[in-house]
């Protein structure tokens, strides 16, 4: 049978998390990442960049960050130029904010941090599709070392000056903890329509819409069978996928509801589970 994939133009929302101290986390996150606080709506602190949420913080006192559980891995902002990454390495730099990590992906160059709760945040920059290389008909992404002095030496090119994130920045994918590889990929993949990219071996996935290299990504490195986080854990709330229009939110609907997954309808949307008990909000 013929897969109904999603539209090519579906794209991430915001992410939506649960921190244990909401000032720290807000200073963290506008002046070492570089967001703006838009608002804070029922204890629920909106960021940003331009006038575009991005992300969603709200705080649960004594939360700890459980471990060996589904749920986040990290958010991924994108950045829309390599100038705009060596901008804010930079300020990271010169702001002692420490990086865990950093590659070069093929598709794009990257660096990783964790917020003062441990949730995992992803920076990073396209290559223009032009260069993308296939290989037996699959995407290229792999993980090589992050050429630091060229990223930087974007500088030399341009304005350094840094404002914060610029305001262009989108949510470029989010990478999730689940419970089993293949009821994940089948979820995805046949129920919500993304196509699979790519696969690490056996314990990671890739999706997309629309040729992305990836808008999902889920592995099980957190444990095969690795169950929902306690409802007092910090963490992902939900994430959401924006669709482009009304039908084509319907016709992801009707795929949920054929293959009977539970929806909740809101003001923002609809919620679902994917199998591991992600939240996904579906919005317009």
């Amino acid at each position: 049978m013929h897969k109904e994939s999603i539209d090519p133009d579906a794209s991430l929302g915001v992410v939506h998390l649960t921190v244990s101290d909401l000032d720290r986390s807000l200073s963290y996150y506008q002046k070492s990442i570089g967001l703006n606080h838009h608002r804070t709506v029922n204890g629920t602190a909106h960021l940003g960049c331009g006038e575009r949420d991005l992300l969603l913080l709200t705080e649960k006192r004594g939360a700890r960050l459980a471990h060996r559980v589904s749920g986040l891995y990290h958010f991924a902002l994108l950045l829309p130029s390599r100038l705009e990454l060596g901008k804010t390495v930079r300020h990271l730099i010169d702001n002692s904010t420490h990086i865990s990590g950093s590659a070069d992906h093929a598709v794009s160059e990257a660096i990783y941090l964790s917020d003062p709760d441990g949730h995992g945040i992803e920076l990073y920059r396209d290559r223009p599709r032009a260069e993308w290389v296939y290989e037996d008909g699959s995407l290229r992404i792999n993980t090589e070392p992050f050429d630091a002095d060229g990223v930087l030496g974007e500088l030399r090119k341009g304005e350094i000056s840094w404002a914060g994130l610029h305001p262009d920045t989108v949510m470029g994918h989010i990478h999730l903890h689940v419970g089993d590889l293949v009821t994940s990929e089948e979820f995805y993949v046949n129920v919500l329509g993304f196509d699979l990219i790519a696969r690490y071996g056996s314990s990671a996935s890739f999706v997309s819409a629309g040729g992305y290299h990836h808008h999902i990504g889920m592995n099980t490195w957190a444990g095969q069978g690795a169950p929902p986080p306690p409802q007092d854990a910090l963490g992902l709330r939900y994430y959401s996928l924006r669709l482009p229009d009304p039908e084509s939110l319907s016709r992801v609907t009707r795929r949920l509801q054929a293959a009977g997954v539970g929806i909740t309808e809101g003001s923002e949307g609809l919620m679902i589970n994917d199998p591991s008990e992600n939240r996904v909000l579906l919005s317009l």
